[in-house]
């Protein structure tokens, strides 16, 4: 039993200044956590039962599927990540350090390299495998902006687990295993949720899948259709159109067009100025060029020009996924400085590619296919290129998918038109394949005693961002309200008044319900009013809230449900019993 009177926490009337979204606002309000610095959070006793309460469930449902639970430190040496080329990949996003001796070390942001390790030094047989390894431990990135309370923090709380097996088909079964578990701990935690295609960044590998708990001002955005394709918006691939025939297309031809730095001014001037007999020249009909600066794992900065359909916005997640470990920077007035050659606001792909004067990487969108004709810049102020002719008057160096995805959009797999959504990212399994095992040396030997490379999956649940994720979606304009599964306690048991009888009633039910194995916060507070009782139990969330009052008069106490609000009265002498059935379902 949790007593208010003696409970370590203190309950805010006010949001704090540094928090937008709802789950922030709460869990400072209601006392579960507080801001240590800038992503690092204190979780107090509160906080610190519901998220003990997620690593049970966690916990429950990897050990049903036969995983084992190791922990690993949080300090690493560097050998291990230098090997796997992750100590350049993380570039600024790790925190790093040296001990007195001058040895560098990092603080883990996962742990692919020590479990391959571990492995590697105990198995030596096909006989060892399918191993599944799991643990549930604090991680370290060096966020650079640290945002939205635990959802997004420096230190964070995770469950990563691995699987080793002999061979791909062996390892199918093991992904399965894990992908069936993480439905089961979703729907456990009570989160709606989708599995999406995602980028596999950092982690390498084939392939890897992301839940999303969904979530209107989630900082993910992903597509889905009608017939059953979802993905993340940066693994979204765009249905390039076929190569057209261009023999008899025109001769590409400059025209002046002052004074039209944007695609907007260029459209209005080309629509005034040199009309269409078919048609009214739109953004589409334009190619866009814009220039970004790559900044490489070791500091190289390289300039790269990306090359889309003037109506399409280039979405620099999708960018920053399809580029890593390398970072998006702007391309500054300095950086046009330093390349003359390449005119702002009327950039062409005739100055671009790594053949070109400039020697500027050029990659555009797979809308750009042989054949297409453009309306673009000519690398002069005030005068723009018809009818450019994609593969007769420019070839780019590639392609990469970087454009916007809008509703409406054709999903890869044909299955119907594309609408967009927001969610939180909860849970990330991967297919590694043999990225570490290959790195790090991890071999057995097979049934015919020939060495052979295990093949590995990497699974992780972001634990301390589920309690985030779980008030994002269940939460009301009074408070947190809990899926009984995670609640810091099954019953918040509020005495109201000054009545010793209230109290000793109180007193009873609470020491009933706590022998019946009902975990109970107790309100007791002799000197605080019943409306700020009540304000703190809706603050706080916990499932049922039971209210022992003036109606104890009467022989019955009150019964809420947090959730819907419903109330009813039940008999005094039968309240331990009743509410225990309420708890148990």
């Amino acid at each position: 039993m949790l007593r208010m009177s003696t409970l370590f926490v203190r309950t805010l009337r006010d949001d704090p200044a540094d928090a937008e979204l709802p789950s922030h606002r709460l869990l400072v309000r209601a006392g579960y956590v507080r801001r240590a610095a800038p992503g690092i959070y204190s979780w107090l006793p509160l906080g610190h039962r519901v998220l003990r309460n997620v690593e049970r469930v966690v916990r429950e449902e990897m050990d049903a599927i036969g995983a084992q639970e190791v922990h690993f430190p949080a300090l690493l040496p560097r050998e291990p990540y230098e090997a796997s080329n992750r100590w350049t990949e993380y570039g600024d996003n790790i925190f790093r350090l040296k001990d007195r001796k001058g040895a560098d070390y990092l603080l883990g942001p996962t742990h692919e390299e020590m479990f391959t390790l571990l492995v590697k030094d105990l198995c030596s047989s096909y006989k060892d495998l399918p191993l599944f390894l799991y643990q549930i431990q604090t991680k370290y990135r060096d966020e650079p902006r640290p945002r939205a309370g635990i959802l997004r923090g420096r230190e964070f709380v995770m469950k990563d687990s691995y699987s080793f097996d002999i061979s791909d088909e062996a390892f199918a079964v093991s992904y399965a295993a894990h992908r069936d578990a993480y439905v089961r701990i979703f729907e456990r935690l009570g989160l709606r949720y989708v599995v999406v295609k995602a980028m596999s960044g950092a982690m390498g590998g084939s392939a890897s899948e992301e839940f999303l708990a969904v979530a209107p001002n989630g900082e993910d955005t992903y597509a889905r259709s009608l017939g059953g394709y979802a993905a993340n918006v940066e693994a979204v691939r765009v249905v390039a159109p076929e190569p057209l025939p261009y023999d008899d297309a025109p001769a590409a031809h400059v025209e002046e067009t002052p004074d039209t730095p944007t695609i907007e001014t260029l459209v209005a001037v080309a629509n005034a100025k040199l009309p269409r007999d078919d048609r009214r020249w739109t953004a589409a009909d334009t190619l866009k060029n814009v220039l970004v600066v790559l900044r490489h794992p070791g500091g190289q900065r390289e300039t790269v020009a990306i090359g889309l359909p003037g109506d399409r916005e280039v979405d620099l997640k999708r960018l920053q996924a399809q580029v890593e470990p390398a970072e998006v920077e702007p391309f500054t007035e300095d950086d046009f400085a330093v390349h003359p050659g390449l005119v702002k606001g009327y950039l062409g792909p005739q100055a671009l590619g790594t053949e070109s004067a400039t020697g500027v990487r050029y990659l555009v969108d797979p809308r750009v296919v042989a054949g297409t004709r453009w309306v673009t810049g000519a690398n002069e102020h005030g005068r723009h290129v018809f009818d450019l002719v994609a593969g007769r008057d420019f070839t780019p160096d590639g392609v990469i998918e970087a454009a916007e995805v809008r509703a409406g959009d054709p999903a890869p797999d044909g299955s119907g038109p594309l609408q967009l959504a927001r969610g939180t990212e909860m849970g990330h399994i991967f297919q590694l394949g043999r990225r570490f095992a290959d790195a790090l040396g991890l071999q057995v030997l097979d049934q015919n005693g020939r060495l052979v490379t295990v093949t590995m999956g990497s699974y992780g649940v972001g634990v301390s961002r589920a309690v985030a994720a779980i008030i994002e979606t269940s939460h009301d304009e009074r408070g947190i309200v809990w899926p009984r599964e995670v609640a810091p306690a099954d019953v918040h048991l509020v005495a109201t008044g000054k009545d010793p009888a209230v109290l000793a009633a109180a007193e009873r039910i609470a020491a009933g319900l706590a022998d019946a194995g009902v975990e109970v916060l107790f309100d007791d507070r002799p000197k605080v009013s019943p409306g700020v009782k009540f304000t703190d139990a809706e603050l706080i969330g916990v499932p049922t809230i039971v209210v022992i009052g003036r109606n104890l008069a009467e022989g019955v106490v009150e019964v809420r449900d947090r959730a819907s609000g419903d109330r009813q009265d039940v008999p005094v002498d039968d309240a331990v019993v009743r509410v225990a059935a309420v708890v148990r379902g």
